[in-house]
C-alpha cells in the first residue's frame, strides 16, 4: 500500500505541477486555532507539515522560533501534536501530514511510543532535523515498518558520494535545504543556482521526490516551481504573528496567503 506522501506526488505529476508543502507549529497560537489553520491550508496544499516546538532549535529562524515560543508558553506537550493530527484527520482523511522537529523530544517521549502514536494518529512522515544519516538509519527503519516516511535531508555542503548513500536509504521524499542558513532567512543564493544544484541531485535518482525548503516566499516560489515540491514555513508563521499583533484572525489571513502561494505554482 502506497504512503499518502507518494500518492500526493503522483497526483501532482499527473497534473504536471509542483507540490506545495506548508509548515506551521503545533498549538500555535493555540490548539483549536492550530487545527483550524491546518484545515484551511489543506484546501490549497498537497502535503502539510506540523512542527513540534523545541526551546533550543538549531535550524529554525526567528519566525518559527516565535511560533514555537507561543506554543511552549501555552503548555505544549508532545501528546498535543498527536491530538491535533487526529482532529485534523477527522475532516482531512486523505491529506498527508508530516511531523517535523528535533530528536531530543522523540527520545524523551520514547522512539517506539512516538512511532506508534504517529501511526495511530495518521502521520505519514517524520522530519527529524538533527538526526542525520547514518545515525538515523535504525530509527528510519522503525518508521518504515509502520509505513511512515523518514524524510532524509540534503544540503549544499553534502558531498556527491554521501548524497548517493542518503538517497539510496531514503523513502518517498527527500528534503533539500536550499542554502546555508536557518529557516526564514533571505534567499542568499539565486533561484537559478538552487535549481542547478537540485537538478544534479535529481540525476542521481530521478524517481525520488525531492522538495526544496528554506527561503521560499511569495516572491521566490514561482521561480523554483520546476522542483518536485516547495516548502513554505517561516512566511506562514510570520503571517500568524502579524495577524495576532493586529488583532486579526490568523486562520483568515493564512487562508488568503496559502491560496496566493498555490496560484503562483499552478
Amino acid at each position: 500500500m502506497k504512503n499518502g506522501i507518494q500518492l500526493a506526488f503522483e497526483n501532482c505529476k499527473k497534473e504536471n505541477r509542483t507540490a506545495l508543502l506548508t509548515y506551521t507549529v503545533a498549538s500555535d497560537p493555540n490548539k483549536k486555532k492550530s487545527v483550524q489553520i491546518l484545515n484551511t491550508i489543506a484546501k490549497y496544499t498537497d502535503i502539510v507539515e506540523l512542527g513540534f516546538p523545541h526551546s533550543t532549535p538549531v535550524g529554525d529562524g526567528g519566525q518559527i522560533q516565535t511560533s514555537s515560543n507561543r506554543s511552549i508558553k501555552n503548555g505544549f506537550k508532545m501528546r498535543d501534536a498527536f491530538q491535533i493530527v487526529k482532529n485534523f484527520k477527522k475532516s482531512q482523511k486523505n491529506k498527508p501530514i508530516i511531523l517535523m522537529g528535533y530528536y531530543n523530544m522523540i527520545y524523551q517521549y520514547g522512539e517506539n511510543k512516538f512511532v506508534k502514536e504517529c501511526k495511530n494518529s495518521g502521520v505519514s512522515g517524520i522530519i527529524c532535523v538533527d538526526l542525520s544519516w547514518p545515525e538515523n538509519k535504525t530509527f528510519a527503519k522503525k518508521c518504515k515498518k509502520k509505513s511512515i516516511n523518514f524524510i532524509q535531508l540534503l544540503s549544499p555542503t553534502t558531498t556527491r558520494v554521501r548524497m548517493g548513500k542518503i538517497i539510496k536509504d531514503s523513502h518517498d521524499m527527500i528534503y533539500y535545504i536550499s542554502m546555508l542558513s536557518t529557516t526564514g532567512g533571505k534567499l542568499n543564493v539565486s533561484p537559478k543556482k538552487i535549481l542547478e544544484s537540485y537538478n544534479k541531485i535529481k540525476k542521481i535518482n530521478p524517481k525520488k521526490n525531492i522538495v526544496i525548503g528554506f527561503g521560499i516566499t511569495e516572491k521566490t516560489i514561482s521561480s523554483l516551481k520546476s522542483a518536485d515540491g516547495l516548502v513554505v514555513g517561516s512566511a506562514i508563521c510570520k503571517e500568524i504573528t502579524k495577524s495576532l499583533k493586529n488583532r486579526q484572525n490568523p486562520v483568515t489571513k493564512v487562508d488568503k496567503m496559502v491560496k496566493k502561494l498555490r496560484s503562483k505554482i499552478i
